[in-house]
């Protein structure tokens, strides 16, 4: 195959279920993840939202560390406009004791919600959100124990210091977000479900192979599958994105046209409100696969990270089985697609 498969779980709240139940979904997908075959299972963050359950990706990664054995478990991401690079590196450092060599760190520059949202994780700070790569600095230096002399914290340490350090992505969907990961020697993660400019992923993939030799270079993925092309493409009709236009030059995506709107009006500027088709891979196993071997080959993937926006539990999960490492067409006859 050539590349390698993770998965990015939202833990997705379905009509009529609760936060409990949507969790225990994320559970028994990581433990499925495991079965199939696929390297990293990975947790988001988002607030504000009855729509989905992840919004501390740390504590459920714990969790999900103890409920399975030998996949990695990471962050799709840590929001750290948000937070301190120190607090940041100490929970990661903790994880990595607790479960060395599978904890990765995936580190994302959006708010994960609306500037309500933002403004009360900001709350009684002085921090106001912009100076992102100045964290992120610090950041790396704390997880490489190499915090300069000159630095007014220097001499601070992020203990306890991991048997394995974590591995480390930074996630975006912009050329500047490749030319960053690979400044400070982490791999990158094109977010293709939410910028789905194919002229955008092939600068960032070149400034970052160019940039970081030795980086890995992964690309997060919006994915259906069925066992007919017709069916996968019925499922993905429904699926729209949205980006808010603010005034002052800034774009955000969300979901739905109700969130855009909340999100404009929260902003405290003018807006404006665009709707297009999201970009999900719809379609048979066979159709998915040669989609990304084609991206694969032709930006040097090194691996996908698959992300459905289906929300029923058995629609999901048959995607990710269906498309996972271990499962086989002559599996097919054999077993029903959810166990």
């Amino acid at each position: 195959m050539g590349y390698k498969l993770g998965l990015l779980d939202q833990s997705p709240i379905q009509k009529g279920a609760s936060p409990f139940e949507a969790l225990q979904q994320t559970v028994q997908l990581a433990q499925k993840a495991e079965e199939w075959g696929y390297s990293r299972f990975w947790v988001s963050e988002h607030h504000h939202t009855e729509q989905l359950a992840g919004s501390s990706p740390e504590v459920l990664i714990s969790y999900l560390l103890a409920r399975t054995n030998a996949i990695r478990i990471g962050s799709g991401g840590v929001m750290l406009q948000h937070y301190s690079s120190y607090k940041v590196a100490e929970n990661f450092h903790v994880l990595s004791t607790l479960a060395p060599g599978r904890v990765d760190l995936g580190i994302g520059k959006g708010p994960g919600g609306l500037p309500l949202s933002s403004k009360a994780l900001q709350f009684g700070t002085v921090n106001d959100g912009e100076d992102f790569e100045e964290r992120l600095s610090f950041l790396n230096q704390l997880i490489e124990n190499s915090v300069d002399e000159n630095h007014s914290l220097a001499g601070i340490q992020a203990l306890p210091v991991p048997p394995e350090k974590t591995e480390n992505y930074l996630l975006g969907a912009s050329v500047e977000s490749a030319k960053l990961a690979a400044k400070y020697g982490w791999n990158f993660v094109f977010a293709r479900f939410i910028n789905s400019d194919i002229s955008v992923l092939e600068e960032a993939a070149n400034a970052f192979h160019a940039r970081n030799k030795r980086g890995r270079l992964l690309v997060s993925v919006a994915v259906i599958a069925a066992p007919s092309k017709p069916e996968a493409e019925q499922l993905a009709l429904d699926h729209k994105l949205f980006k808010v236009h603010l005034k002052s030059g800034r774009t955000v995506t969300v979901q739905s046209a109700k969130q855009a709107e909340t999100f404009g009006s929260q902003a405290g500027e003018p807006y404006e409100v665009s709707e297009q088709e999201a970009n999900i891979i719809a379609g048979t196993p066979v159709f998915i696969k040669e989609e990304l071997a084609h991206l694969h080959n032709t930006y040097q993937v090194d691996e996908f990270i698959l992300h459905s926006p289906v929300q029923t539990k058995e629609e999901r999960f048959r995607t990710f089985q269906l498309l996972s490492p271990t499962y086989s067409e002559e599996k097919k006859n054999e077993e029903e697609y959810i166990l």
